[in-house]
């Protein structure tokens, strides 16, 4: 996972890197044989946003992304190893008040996946012009897909009712709650969809907005907080299942966001003057609105009172993994929050399982050979 080593939005330039030179003879474009959307498709662009579709992998410009995209690779698990056998007994002896918030969780997860997808396809991948950079959005793809064919299974294990089913995958429209959480993801994905080309800086800001949105407000706030659920269930000897399955998709996620700062933090070296301080007030205007959306969720979710777990510690948290978020960002943090859940301190990524546990979550799949990077064709 790459570290971002500068502040997005501090002071100063990087040098914008020149073009890596095309893998084709300068003769063919010179001599105007050589269409020019071809040409575009195998010469390097200068910078990550440059409209285009390159196709070029060597030489790579991009080696860390095509280092995450084998990470990646690595961390393949399937819905099949979940196991589930333990979760419907113990729903039984959920009181009403658990019940009701799994029922609100899981309605926001039947679709929740699905809009980051639809973001990534529609948003995403036509406008990060590098192949080694699409080759993880291809993976993320994969793996969205196999988030929305678990929690599909864990509607039809938790909820065997058909109709109550179907109520389920259509809470974005008739819960309040949730459809104002979707209603927020819409927006951001509405908002850049006209675009075909980032030709202008307002096109690149939109974009920006657009990717932060995604990878600090609803995969690093809407996705974090349905996980802290899970996990304060699981300390309380509740539905291991879906904890374990989550402790894979926790993984993910996390993933994802790097990734997606990864790219913030690659356009910011090449077009340093896109990170203003207009851009700055938009970003923070973007997380109160999603803590904002996310409290209003935890009213509806914890209405009926759970001891060990309150709306008040749910925005402290939501506050806490903000200021996190606004870090990464090289900005100063706002909240000044700290993880009100104990639960929390002993739940990683890489969660080392004992003994007696089926499989560990940090599992990796192994990859052979080597990759050179400054080889070429």
């Amino acid at each position: 996972m790459s570290a971002i080593t500068a502040p997005l939005f501090a002071g100063g330039s990087a040098p914008i890197p020149a073009p890596v030179p095309a893998s084709v003879p300068a003769s063919v474009f010179a001599s105007g044989s050589v269409p020019g959307s071809i040409a575009s498709s195998v010469a390097r662009p200068a910078r990550l946003l440059d409209p285009g579709m390159c196709l070029t992998l060597r030489p790579m410009a991009y080696p860390g992304f095509f280092e995450m995209y084998r990470a990646a690779i690595k961390n393949t698990w399937t819905v099949e190893e979940v196991d589930f056998s333990t979760d419907v007994a113990d729903l039984a002896r959920m009181t009403p008040a658990e019940r009701h918030l799994i029922q609100r969780l899981v309605a926001f997860f039947a679709t929740g996946d699905s809009i980051v997808a639809n973001n990534l396809v529609l948003n995403l991948y036509k406008h990060i012009n590098a192949p080694e950079a699409r080759m993880y959005l291809s993976r993320q793809l994969y793996e969205e897909a196999l988030h929305v064919q678990f929690y599909l299974t864990l509607l039809d294990t938790y909820v065997p009712d058909h109709a109550e089913r179907q109520r389920a995958f259509s809470a974005i429209e008739t819960i309040p709650s949730i459809r104002q959480k979707a209603a927020f993801c819409m927006r951001w994905i509405d908002a850049i969809q006209h675009l075909d080309r980032l030709d202008t800086r307002e096109h690149r800001r939109q974009f920006l907005l657009n990717l932060i949105c995604f990878a600090a407000c609803i995969e690093g706030l809407f996705f974090f907080a349905a996980f802290a659920y899970v996990y304060f269930l699981r300390s309380r000897g509740l539905l291991h299942g879906l904890a374990g399955g989550t402790n894979w998709v926790f993984r993910d996620e996390s993933a994802h966001m790097a990734f997606a700062f990864e790219v913030v933090a690659t356009v910011r070296r090449e077009e340093p003057t896109l990170f203003d301080g207009e851009l700055e007030r938009d970003v923070r205007a973007m997380l109160d609105e999603a803590i904002a959306c996310e409290t209003q969720f935890a009213e509806d979710l914890l209405a009926g009172g759970i001891a060990g777990i309150s709306v008040h510690e749910l925005r402290g948290y939501l506050e806490y993994c903000a200021d996190q978020r606004l870090a990464t960002l090289g900005l100063a943090k706002h909240y000044g929050a700290k993880n009100p859940f104990g639960f929390l301190a002993l739940q990683d990524v890489q969660e080392v399982t004992n003994f007696f546990e089926r499989r560990v979550s940090a599992y990796q799949v192994g990859v052979e050979g080597e990759v050179a990077f400054d080889a070429a064709f």
